[in-house]
């Protein structure tokens, strides 16, 4: 994720890294290409040239009329592609925040109640460090490591979904202090309703990642974007001449980019430089459990 001064306007636009020009900077470029093409053949720039050549090309321009529909119609197509991911970012957002909330407190009332409770921090730390690699298809568990015993890690390996053995550990941990009576039953309940929604917030993290905007949506949306930019030159050329490969460049970065904008926050977990900061998420939730554990 990338931090950034709101009030610097002039460092923001002036950005390369983490905008959507790496994304787009290809098409933005064929659609300027084609439209100084199209240009110079419909304005005669080049008399002689073409006179010698024999061309004798007639460019078709296009009523704006069409356009002007079409583009009503696809504003609305990418409105809805960025309200959608912008949804799916924040939500992401929100169900991170709350494994951090309930892992605070899971290890506060551990440690109060059922102290000491550093192995259970150990865990909490395991398991969203796992949360994370699973959401980016990842199973490099070599993090892991650092904070549960080795016998639990190879366990953990030997798992299609590593985050739920971990789970079921902080629920052992909370059972056996049940068993030896360091906590009673409600404060048993409240410690696993704790550890229950971690894993509510890990299976809504899932279901974000692995359900992408439905194919008939994205493939109307870029098919769309496509016919509109790579046809705008045609209604330009009649109406301001030497102008349109600008105007047909502007227009086309501002369409391309908000719709790329959109596919990168779509899956949010990822390494784009517009993710979610997960690596910093982790670690703050393993310095604040640690950090509760000591007297």
């Amino acid at each position: 994720m990338i931090t950034y001064d709101r009030q610097n306007w002039l460092r923001l636009i002036l950005r390369f890294k983490g905008t959507v020009l790496p994304r787009v900077l290809g098409r933005v470029s064929a659609v300027t290409i084609l439209s100084l093409f199209l240009t110079v053949l419909k304005l005669d720039v080049f008399p002689i040239v073409e006179e010698k050549l024999h061309w004798d090309i007639e460019i078709p321009s296009l009523d704006p009329i069409g356009h002007t529909v079409l583009g009503v119609a696809l504003g609305m197509l990418i409105v809805f592609r960025t309200n959608s991911s912008n949804g799916r970012y924040w939500d992401g957002r929100g169900h991170w925040g709350m494994l951090v909330n309930q892992s605070r407190s899971l290890v506060r009332i551990a440690h109060v109640w059922a102290g000491p409770a550093d192995e259970l921090a150990r865990l909490v730390a395991a398991y969203v460090l796992s949360v994370k690699q699973v959401l980016r298809d990842d199973l490099d568990l070599e993090e892991l490591a650092h904070f549960i015993p080795g016998s639990l890690y190879e366990r953990v390996r030997s798992v299609g979904n590593p985050p739920t053995r971990i789970a079921r550990a902080m629920e052992e941990w909370v059972h056996e202090r049940h068993l030896i009576g360091k906590i009673d039953t409600r404060i048993a309940q409240l410690m696993t309703n704790c550890i229950t929604v971690m894993v509510d917030q890990q299976g809504a993290c899932e279901k974000i990642h692995k359900t992408p905007l439905p194919f008939i949506y994205a493939s109307l949306i870029k098919l769309s974007i496509t016919l509109y930019v790579f046809s705008l030159p045609f209604v330009l050329i009649e109406k301001v001449g030497f102008a349109a490969p600008a105007i047909a460049a502007l227009v086309a970065l501002g369409m391309l980019g908000i719709e790329d904008a959109g596919v990168e926050i779509e899956d949010p977990f990822g390494l784009e430089p517009n993710d979610l900061p997960l690596e910093q998420i982790c670690a703050t939730i393993a310095r604040d459990t640690a950090q509760l554990t000591r007297d």
